[in-house]
């Protein structure tokens, strides 16, 4: 395994239903509850909803990284995620992402599309679930092919 940049250290009692975690340096601290759709009745966040902020976040620095390899400026970035869970036939669980990037520097859709395409090259949470979950791509509204 090659150096380690960053480790991120978190502690969860109770589990998804009825939980507690936190990160290590206080920075995070979240009650874990089902969400309404799932059963759950209080006030609370679940790992679906955590996932969707970090992919969000995490891609949005791989565009960073992207549009300065290319030597562009996509402007103002914003990204809404969605993280569906689904049941699987073996009686599991599978999830799918959705990433709605918006680049505002960007018009031109070629341009959009081939940056959001390599930061899905580039962005770890990307990298870690290629080939294991469904993620959908659109830039500015218009659906990314890999490429």
């Amino acid at each position: 395994m090659s150096k380690v940049l960053y480790t991120a250290k978190a502690h969860v009692e109770g589990g998804r239903a009825d939980g507690h975690g936190e990160t290590s340096d206080g920075a995070l601290i979240v009650d874990l509850r089902l969400p309404a759709e799932m059963g759950g009745e209080e006030a609370g966040t679940n790992p679906e909803q955590l996932f969707a902020v970090g992919y969000a976040a995490c891609f949005e620095g791989a565009l960073g990284a992207a549009a300065r390899r290319h030597k562009v400026e996509p402007g103002d970035v914003s990204i809404d995620s969605a993280v569906s869970l689904h049941p699987t036939p073996e009686r599991g669980f599978k999830l799918s992402v959705e990433l709605d990037v918006t680049l505002s520097g960007i018009t031109d859709a070629e341009q959009a599309g081939q940056l959001v395409a390599e930061a899905h090259r580039i962005c770890p949470y990307s990298n870690a679930t290629r080939g294991n979950i469904d993620v959908t791509l659109t830039a500015n509204g218009t659906p990314v092919a890999e490429r």
